[in-house]
């Protein structure tokens, strides 16, 4: 798929972290990359920065898990770009806490965030994204290790992976006759801005200090040590390859030997 030639990569919160990787790993790669964020200044100042190293690159602010934000998303690439080959579905937040203190802005926020936006996104890619009517493509949704097991003072934040990988497994199988793939990346511990949030919040709720958080994260992970963003993206292009073309309905980790399931 990523394979011949120049593709149009579609990938959500591709500002930081996991996004950004992945979206700098496609840009090095000869691909066109569309990315976005809620923030419109930071979608300025990352594509700059990949536009100043040589990359066709280029965004628009959106936040996907509303509707309206997701139409003017997909027809902004489209315009800019043509069909959409790879949609990468990272956007997301954390959240949780005390399952019977939650309140319900959070609760629906963190399910539309993470799991409505990639029906929303997934939906207009297939159809005004011209994936659907060329009958190939990759979409790829970065779920999380949390998907496949339950996370304790996590259960919104684990209940919208565990839909996400769902998702995947039903529509990689309903697209698998079309030559469209759709499989999950679920990593574990990934050094990003958005894994120092949950640190800082673990520590809250265990009046303890963010290194102890750390350390105990640590000696979960066989490998000692968390993931990178780029590790996560070196699968992702993996599975946006030609010889990828067989891998479907799957939800594959990194995590460094913390899941091994």
């Amino acid at each position: 798929m990523a394979d011949k030639g120049q593709q149009v990569a579609l990938i959500t919160g591709g500002t930081s972290g996991i996004g950004l990787a992945v979206a700098e790993n496609f840009a090095r790669q000869g691909h066109s990359v569309f990315i976005c964020s809620r923030n419109a200044g930071s979608v300025i100042e990352t594509v700059g920065k990949l536009r100043a190293q040589g990359y066709e690159a280029d965004g628009a602010a959106a936040d996907v898990s509303k509707p309206e934000d997701v139409t003017r998303l997909v027809d902004a690439a489209v315009a800019r770009y043509g069909s959409i080959d790879i949609l990468v579905n990272n956007a997301g937040r954390s959240g949780g806490g005390v399952t019977a203190e939650i309140a319900d802005e959070l609760w629906y926020d963190v399910i539309n965030t993470n799991l409505t936006s990639v029906f929303l996104m997934t939906r207009a890619v297939l159809t005004t994204g011209g994936m659907r009517e060329k009958r190939s493509g990759r979409v790829i949704n970065i779920a999380s290790t949390a998907g496949k097991q339950g996370v304790v003072l996590g259960a919104p934040y684990s209940a919208s992976k565990h839909g996400v990988v769902g998702f995947t497994k039903a529509l990689g199988n309903e697209l698998a006759p079309t030559g469209i793939t759709v499989n999950a990346v679920c990593p574990g511990y990934v050094e990003t801005p958005m894994a120092q949030r949950v640190r800082q919040g673990y520590a809250a709720a265990y009046d303890t200090s963010e290194g102890a958080i750390l350390e105990k994260f640590q000696a979960k992970i066989p490998l000692g040590r968390y993931s990178t963003p780029q590790e996560v993206a070196g699968l992702v292009g993996y599975l946006a390859s030609d010889t990828a073309a067989s891998i479907t309905s799957q939800a594959l980790n990194v995590c460094g030997g913390l899941g091994n399931f």
